[in-house]
């Protein structure tokens, strides 16, 4: 069972289709104890940093998600709020990736913001999430705001300047483009994350 954490955005309805084309069973919720019994936990996002952070306070996720001990991955703005603090409303996050969000906006680029579209990564780790994964394959991005890239990060995109695009600390995975948008290499992705959590 997928416990989809319903705090964080809009795009629930995109992720339950493409885990469930891979034979997962999933499940909307913000409860504590439902999401303490789920083989695996998804963090979404579509949204405003502080606006999630402030509805996962509310059901007291901030402090229990970072417990968690079976894989738990961030998609977007759910991977961004694995990090310490994001600039999008001067947000304090979940901590468990230290490290800063920042604002695209903020380098003065001719570059349009959001990032939004079909992007490459580079400095792919070998590490078996990212297994079969081809340098030349692109991944769907929406963004306007930035992950720092630290020790953490297994690889980066480059827009404007090069940022985390994918992490992992510990059971906590994190990927800044939307898998269940990005075809096949997305499904891939997904089905290496399930394969982490049968080891």
């Amino acid at each position: 069972m997928i416990a989809i954490i319903d705090c964080c955005g809009s795009n629930f309805a995109s992720i339950q289709y493409a885990f469930e084309r891979l034979g997962q069973s999933c499940l909307l919720t913000h409860d504590k104890d439902a999401i303490s019994r789920a083989n695996y936990v998804i963090l979404p996002g579509v949204g405003h940093a502080k606006s999630s952070m402030k509805a996962l306070k509310s059901h007291a996720l901030d402090a229990f998600i970072p417990t968690l001990k079976q894989p738990v991955l961030g998609i977007c703005l759910g991977m961004q709020l694995l990090y310490s603090h994001s600039e999008e409303g001067d947000t304090k996050c979940l901590d468990i990736i230290q490290g800063k969000v920042r604002s695209f906006s903020a380098h003065n680029s001719k570059e349009s913001v959001p990032h939004m579209g079909w992007n490459t990564l580079t400095n792919i780790a070998e590490v078996n999430l990212l297994q079969g994964l081809e340098q030349t394959k692109h991944l769907y991005f929406v963004h306007s705001y930035y992950a720092d890239i630290t020790e953490d990060c297994m690889a980066e995109c480059d827009y404007i300047l090069p940022f985390a695009a994918m992490v992992q600390k510990r059971n906590f995975y994190g990927m800044q483009f939307h898998p269940e948008k990005s075809g096949t290499v997305g499904e891939t992705l997904l089905r290496n994350f399930i394969n982490e959590g049968k080891k």
